[in-house]
């Protein structure tokens, strides 16, 4: 049939049409190679999402060599030609995307991959490196002053990498908004024991190794992935509210009047009911004989203690595993969001136990400071990298907890912690989204509160009760 001269004419122009749809898909071009995070502008990698992390390690402390192949399944956000990974220091022999061989370069702790074929936009890939090397723990002004990262120990490895020391001992997009599940496979000789995050999947021997495979099932950031080897007694069980929970103790220190496994499943279903449920796998504790280290890190599921057992460190780092690891920082500055509210957890703890109430505790840290001091001249806000672990940032940000609970009552001020917790579960949030959400919970204006107790330097004036 033949057509008319207005039908002949539609079809070119749909065809036209067509042709322009396709000429304008943009063309793949590479991520970039940050995330541009104001504190750490190369950490993370911009054109992709991490969905998941398949860690195959193998270590052996007598050389302290790391050997390892990591596999990241990923969905590209953009039409890709390249894109990036964090690794510092250790040594790339092999890249494949897809399954096929991928040339890459290295400029520092930035490696550039250019896959075979571009990876199209909302489309998944992967993504395995070959590697090893000696991993290097950093150092520096920002975790008051210690090393942290990959840091070896009598008998194995004590691994605590907030913020950036994830990418010392695997590739990663290396930035907590940057969230996915992780297996985690640790081979050490035999006799060590190996403990990660989530829970275990299984063990099994070969050749004079061990080999133990840990799954972590909800997202998680790199800074909060472990792999810590050495000789532990382990004790393995269930709160009486019914979590899994495992507790690795480093057979060497002294005796404690801490009960770490009794604490932590007591603490645990308490934070269950001030917070709202449980929000991972599993809970527990590693307690390792690495007193250099001078700090505690709310690893997930487990945190990890350096040879430093109090109860209220327990306290602290398990009030985390809601406040910094299921609900995570969009960026490094607000920080706040993790140390205040888990510095906030000891002075509820003591309330419970009818030792103090949270006033007294916010009156004493507030009292403890002259006006002088420079602990008021953090913006806790924005405290600025190399201060972001300052005390003002854990105490200042409690303060402001209990000043806005004053404010706004204990029933909202509660009904607002359960609800940021759910709404924000296992992902990330930022200062203004909690603002935002005090706001809406209590019906009042917040602003002024904010701006006076995490933006401005100097000691405000307490509040008329």
């Amino acid at each position: 049939m033949a057509l008319s001269r207005s039908a002949r004419l539609a079809a070119v122009t749909l065809a036209a049409a067509s042709f322009c749809l396709v000429a304008a898909a943009p063309a793949p071009t590479p991520g970039s190679d940050g995330v541009g995070d104001p504190y750490f502008p190369q950490l993370g990698n911009g054109g992709y999402d991490v969905r998941h992390y398949g860690l195959d390690i193998a270590y052996d402390p007598d050389t302290d060599r790391l050997d390892g192949r990591t596999t990241i399944t990923a969905r590209a956000t953009q039409n890709l030609s390249s894109f990036d990974l964090d690794l510092q220091k250790l040594t790339v022999t092999r890249i494949e995307v897809n399954g096929r061989r991928a040339p890459f370069t290295r400029t520092g702790d930035e490696i550039r991959i250019t896959p075979r074929d571009a990876l199209g936009k909302n489309k998944n890939f992967t993504v395995a490196v070959t590697y090893g090397g000696v991993p290097e723990p950093l150092s520096g002004p920002i975790v008051f002053g210690s090393d942290y990262g990959w840091m070896k120990t009598p008998d194995g490895v004590f691994v605590a990498c907030e913020p950036n020391a994830a990418s010392t001992w695997f590739p990663s997009s290396d930035h907590p908004s940057d969230k996915a599940p992780f297996d985690i496979r640790i081979k050490a000789p035999k006799g060590l024991t190996s403990v990660s995050n989530g829970r275990l999947v299984g063990t099994y021997d070969k050749d004079g190794q061990t080999v133990a495979h840990w799954r972590s099932t909800k997202p998680m950031a790199t800074y909060l992935a472990t792999a810590t080897i050495g000789k532990f007694d382990v004790r393995t069980g269930t709160t009486p509210g019914g979590t899994p929970i495992y507790v690795a103790m480093d057979p060497v220190l002294p005796p404690s009047t801490v009960d770490v496994y009794g604490i932590t499943a007591e603490v645990t279903d308490y934070w269950s009911e001030v917070f709202g449920p449980y929000p991972f796998e599993e809970t527990g504790a590693i307690v390792d004989d690495m007193p250099q280290a001078g700090f505690s890190l709310e690893t997930q599921t487990k945190p990890i203690y350096s040879a430093v057992r109090s109860e209220n460190t327990i306290v602290h780092e398990l009030a985390h595993q809601w406040f910094g690891d299921s609900v995570t920082p969009a960026s490094w500055r607000d920080i706040w969001l993790n140390e205040g509210f888990a510095t906030y957890g000891p002075w509820l703890w003591g309330e419970h136990k009818g030792r103090a109430t949270a006033h007294d505790a916010f009156r004493a840290a507030y009292d403890a400071r002259p006006a002088d001091s420079a602990f008021w001249q953090i913006t806790v806000g924005d405290p600025q990298r190399d201060t972001m672990f300052s005390s003002a940032v854990y105490q200042r940000g409690a303060m402001t907890l209990q000043v806005l609970r004053e404010r706004i009552g204990d029933k909202d001020f509660f009904k607002l912690l359960k609800t940021w917790v759910k709404q924000h579960r296992y992902g990330n949030a930022s200062t203004a989204d909690f603002i935002r959400l005090a706001e809406h919970i209590s019906g009042e204006q917040l602003d002024g509160l904010f701006q006076t107790w995490l933006f401005t330097k100097g000691k405000p004036a307490l509040p008329t009760r």
